[in-house]
């Protein structure tokens, strides 16, 4: 709801803003002489993770020819003249790898890291050779998964470099369109609760500032897009080693800093500023730092809106090569928010009082963690040791008088700490590729709990004829979560078949069926046939466990007892088959089925409906008692295409249609709140001459479902609590009208001796769609004494009966179109 309230701009302002940004470009712009860039990296053996020396590494299209190859240590070297180009390597006996729109500037060396695979060969023939430079799927993970390059993601119309704003134009990853500008990633038909994350193999429960407790949304990404070679996301054929997820898998691989010399960059756009700094930090350690800081309350405060969003977020690396066979990295990632609301900003009296019951959000979170690669005979083991923590502070008070307890509505102060400790080995031995792991962690969980559920009625002859409800608990837990896993692919028929198993199974020390094995055992299998060079389909049948939420399992009655300890694993089987083209090195199709069946889901006791409808708003989600046995499914089919930097342009399309339904404590399977139906993407970049980029995205999706208010029990709650009560006899009944959305980006780099300003203009929602959100229930006040309206002249009654009520459309009509316009510039230095 509050989201919903960023920015309302017309077009003649647009128009302004991009007369501004043409008058810089002018003002900026001079007759550079050409101007030179450096792009480098590394290339080692996928398999083994030893370097390759004298890998071939050439720049496509350029004349004369600029080459390099690898030197001792697998690295390499190019200067070309700034601008776009596709690196290509190859190397006898392996897979040539092309990789796209690798940029050149006088600013900041390129840094690009290539993993070849060994080329199939039978009696010396060549029987196979796959085209590897757009492939991205493994004969452990052979369908359901994409990648994106960093390049893609910082040029991402309508994306302000939010890694997870620009995943949503992939197939089969939604965000529901209720709530403005959110990060509540949805996986073909899951909740947002459903995805685990991974930077350099350590996990990450908290990647959005703002974030919503017991699920993963929030309103925009907290990773710098400056650290990440490029992103990985599996929608299903999980690798074994991967716990806790049911919809999917997101893996960020960050870059090395750079070896050769200091570098940096700074960013400022329409929200934010951002600094990077890296180099060397010895012969055999690189850093990589940066801080990014909001501005973007101060903005609203000048031009009187009422939300005040404040963040701060930090992320490091560091790499230390001990011995050519070892190597010690160090990661670390953090966030502080605030969130409050200043009702002076509200465009009506009656806005003003609902926001005035918007919460008071202060949270902080970090990560950090150890990593140690050893490389071993025709293999490799990685260990890693990390913390994470998560402090939420979320109070609420009537009217948003926050120094009156007497008022207060809801008051949480609860901390997540995780201890993690993981080990993975990886194997050749003939043909078979072997892996086999371990993980443990020691979790602390703590909620300090208050909430009036409903405010106590009485009537007119003081008996009560509503209670209050009131939830009150101080929970302290802390137990041991660990698990294991095997796994075992190999390819077969001249290397035409590829066959994966593996096996996982997940424990606990707290729930009561938390030591068992065989609860969370987990098999999976797939496989991948290639029926030319160009042609193949691919299958996978797999078996997922997700422990319940620490919410959930923290949760306490008034007794102090634990009462979700008999919650079990959230169970996932996916059932996935499609085909992929590959035509040529830059293009890729794929065409997908999938079925989910969920088991075992955790549905609210008090409301009778499935957590998996809950997680797209700011909060926290599932404290209070519930039964696992929700079930639910999702079905649908998936088209992707994409060309890679290709005479200079590059296009992604995705279109996706699912249904999605979830059941509560009836056992009635219905629409979910993510259930969009259909989900279409389409992003065109085009590169110019003179350094100048244009981007263009569009989406449309299906409107999702909704829940109408009970209007009589909404009267009664809304002078306390400033929002109305769902009625859940109607649960997702109703549905919103289809989301459209126009972004629109265009850079200028120049060039200078030594640095590189770029310079963007991005707007999101370019065209002034005005889209539906979700309505609002309030209750009409006096604008001059702020009392309540009533239909027959008199006070408004205790239970809210003779109060005016009213319900928002959510069609934009009033706040008008959700509009981002963004003028920035990126300095490298």
């Amino acid at each position: 709801m509050f989201c919903n309230k960023f920015i309302s701009i017309n077009s003649f302002t647009m128009k302004k803003v991009f007369s501004l940004f043409s008058g810089i470009i002018f003002l900026i712009s001079a007759t550079f002489a050409q101007r030179t860039g450096t792009i480098q990296g590394a290339i080692i053996d996928k398999a083994t993770q030893e370097t390759l020396i004298g890998v071939s590494v050439a720049v496509e299209g350029v004349t004369p020819a600029i080459g390099a190859s690898t030197d001792i240590d697998g690295k390499f070297q190019l200067k070309v003249p700034v601008g776009s180009y596709n690196i290509k390597a190859t190397y006898l006996g392996y897979k040539t790898i092309t990789k796209f729109n690798v940029v050149a500037t006088t600013g900041n060396a390129n840094i690009i890291n290539y993993e070849m695979e060994v080329e199939a060969s039978a009696i010396g023939e060549l029987v196979v050779k796959e085209n590897r430079s757009i492939k991205v799927t493994t004969v452990e993970s052979p369908n359901s998964i994409q990648r994106l390059s960093a390049e893609e993601i910082k040029s991402n119309p309508g994306g302000n470099f939010d890694i997870f704003k620009v995943v949503q134009t992939l197939p089969g990853v939604g965000n529901p369109p209720t709530i403005g500008n959110r990060n509540d990633i949805i996986v073909r038909g899951g909740s947002p609760g459903e995805n685990a994350y991974y930077l350099d193999g350590i996990e990450i429960p908290v990647i959005n500032h703002f974030a919503t407790q017991g699920a993963s949304g929030g309103s925009n990404g907290i990773l710098n897009v400056s650290f990440i070679e490029d992103l990985t996301l599996s929608s299903s054929a999980f690798d074994a080693k991967y716990d806790n997820a049911l919809s999917s898998v997101f893996q960020f691989k960050q870059r090395d800093g750079n070896a050769e010399r200091f570098q940096g960059n700074f960013r400022l756009s329409g929200t934010e500023a951002a600094a990077t700094l890296e180099g060397p930090l010895g012969k055999n350690t690189t850093f990589l730092a940066s801080m990014r800081r909001s501005y973007l309350q101060y903005f609203f405060k000048a031009i009187k809106l009422a939300i005040r969003p404040d963040y701060y977020d930090f992320q490091a690396k560091i790499t230390h090569k001990i011995s050519p066979k070892t190597t010690l990295t160090f990661i670390g990632l953090g966030a502080i928010d605030k969130f409050y609301t200043d009702t002076t900003g509200a465009s009506s009296v009656d806005n003003a009082f609902i926001l005035a019951q918007a919460p008071y959000i202060e949270q902080w979170n970090y990560t950090n963690g150890l990593s140690l690669k050893h490389l071993i005979k025709d293999g490799y083991i990685n260990i890693a040791l990390s913390r994470n923590m998560a402090d939420n502070s979320f109070n609420r008070f009537e009217d948003g008088l926050r120094d009156d307890e007497t008022k207060r509505t809801l008051g949480s102060q609860s901390r997540e700490i995780e201890n993690k400790l993981r080990f993975d080995w990886n194997k050749f031995i003939g043909n078979w590729k072997f892996s086999a792991g371990a993980s443990a962690q020691y979790v602390k969980y703590s909620n300090d709990f208050f909430a009036i559920i409903r405010k106590e009625v009485k009537n007119p002859q003081g008996v009560v004829v509503q209670p209050q409800v009131k939830v009150t608990f101080d929970a302290k837990n802390d137990f041991l979560r660990y698990g294991a896993f095997a796994q075992a692919s190999r390819r077969f028929l001249d290397d035409k078949l590829g066959v994966n198993i593996g096996l996982r199974s997940d424990m606990n020390s707290f729930t009561d069926a938390g030591n068992n094995p065989l609860k969370t055992l987990s098999p999976r299998v797939s496989a991948t046939y290639n029926l030319t060079n160009q042609w193949k389909i691919n299958a996978s049948l797999g078996h997922y466990a997700k422990l319940p939420s620490y919410t959930i399992l923290g949760y306490q009655d008034a007794a102090k007892n634990f009462v979700n300890k008999d919650a079990d694993y959230i169970q996932s089987t996916h059932y996935v088959a499609g085909l992929e083209f590959i035509p040529r090195e830059s293009t890729r199709f794929t065409l997908e089925g999938f079925y989910k069946a969920y088991n075992k889901y955790p549905v609210s006791v008090r409301t009778g409906i499935s957590i998996a409808n809950q997680g797209a708003d700011f909060g926290t989600i599932g404290n209070e008692e519930i039964t696992s046995n929700g079930k639910g499914n999702a079905v649908g089919a998936e088209f992707f295409f994409q060309q890679k930097l290709y005479k200079n342009h590059f296009v992604v399309f995705s279109a996706s249609y699912a249904v999605s339904k979830f059941s509560g404590k009836d056992g009635r399977l219905i629409s979910s709140s993510w259930d969009n139906r259909y989900l279409v993407s389409t992003t065109i970049g085009r590169k110019f001459r003179k350094g100048w980029e244009m981007g263009l995205k569009y989406r449309i999706a299906g409107g999702v479902p909704y829940t109408p208010f009970d209007v009589a029990a909404s009267k009664i709650n809304f002078a306390t609590f400033g929002e109305g009560v769902l009625d859940y006899t109607k649960i997702n009944t109703e549905r919103l009208k289809p989301f459209q959305q126009f972004d629109f980006r265009m850079d200028k780099k120049i060039n200078f001796k030594r640095t590189t300003l770029d310079l963007y203009f991005d707007v999101t929602n370019a065209l002034v769609i005005k889209n539906q959100s979700l309505p609002q229930f309030y209750l009409e006040r006096d604008a001059k004494t702020l009392a309540f309206k009533t239909t027959d002249g008199n006070p408004i009654a205790k239970d809210g009966s003779n109060g005016i009520s009213k319900i928002t459309k959510g069609d934009g009509e009033d706040d008008g179109a959700f509009v981002i316009p963004s003028l920035g510039f990126i300095f490298e230095f």
